[in-house]
């Protein structure tokens, strides 16, 4: 597992001082039908990155399936619990640092792009789509809405079907594949809306 650089992003700082809590408030949740429409499109043992895998928990079910998992984490702390939990090294990187191509057949996003500042969203997604091969497919979900917030030392973009659209004008390399909505699957968050995103390189 590598270190980062020296780094004042208050999200990053927020994870790494309460990894532990968040580690053990999400690791359990069950994902498994997200996980059908982004796995359908991809073929047996497909590698797969798990960007801002957070607790490892999505990172370990792919490679309980059989998938060939990389999985990285911005805040130091958390990976190493999450290498604790799914088995594989983590390494540590934030989406601004990402430099590889054309090594993945997909790549998991999941509730970790939105806290990616909206200036930055465009960047970010460009080196997700190049660390793609062709046809490869990106999952990504944000909080349903608009603009950008703070909330309880964290920092969130949230995006609607609009916000999505607009986004998409400036990552030429990507296309849209489907969007759908679906509801917090953490007990007592039901009300919290999420927006899902397929993309397609």
């Amino acid at each position: 597992m590598t270190t980062p650089p020296n780094h004042t992003d208050p999200t990053i700082a927020y994870y790494e001082a309460e990894a532990e809590p968040f580690f053990n408030a999400t690791v359990a949740v069950d994902m498994t039908p997200l996980y059908a429409p982004f796995l359908a499109r991809l073929t047996a043992g497909a590698a797969i990155l798990d960007a801002g895998c957070g607790s490892g928990r999505d990172a370990r079910a792919f490679r309980e399936r059989g998938y060939e998992v990389t999985a990285m984490e911005p805040s130091a702390p958390l990976a190493r619990l999450a290498e604790a939990h799914c088995g594989l090294a983590v390494e540590v990187r934030r989406f601004q640092d990402i430099d590889w191509h054309a090594r993945f057949e997909g790549i998991w996003a999941c509730a970790s792009l939105l806290h990616v500042p909206l200036a930055e969203l465009p960047d970010a997604l460009q080196r997700l789509a190049r660390a793609l091969r062709l046809g490869g497919v990106l999952y990504a979900s944000f909080k349903h809405g608009q603009g950008e917030r703070e909330r309880g030392g964290r920092r969130f973009t949230d995006l609607d079907e609009a916000g999505l659209a607009e986004l998409l004008r400036q990552v030429p390399d990507l296309s849209l594949i489907e969007t759908w909505t679906t509801a917090d699957r953490r007990a007592g968050r039901e009300q919290e809306q999420w927006l899902n995103v397929l993309f397609s390189a």
